[in-house]
């Protein structure tokens, strides 16, 4: 009876382990990306940006913010 008690506080021990190492990962609390480099650079180019309104542009746009010209 004692090896019966054993094994089971084995398999509960056991599986509360497993459950635990299977549980999602929270959150990171890193930002949400937006537009990637390439994008926003491709943007510019359409745009025919050039020098600091391009920097500015694509500082703007990799941070999500928007602008309309």
């Amino acid at each position: 009876m004692k090896i019966i008690t054993a094994f089971t506080a084995i398999a509960i021990v056991g599986c509360g382990a497993a459950v635990a190492a299977a549980a999602p990962a929270a959150p990171s609390a890193t930002p949400v990306k937006h537009a990637s480099l390439k994008v926003c650079n491709k943007q510019a180019d359409a745009k025919k940006l050039t020098g600091p309104a391009r920097a500015q542009f694509v500082k703007d746009c990799r941070g999500g913010k928007s602008k309309s010209s």
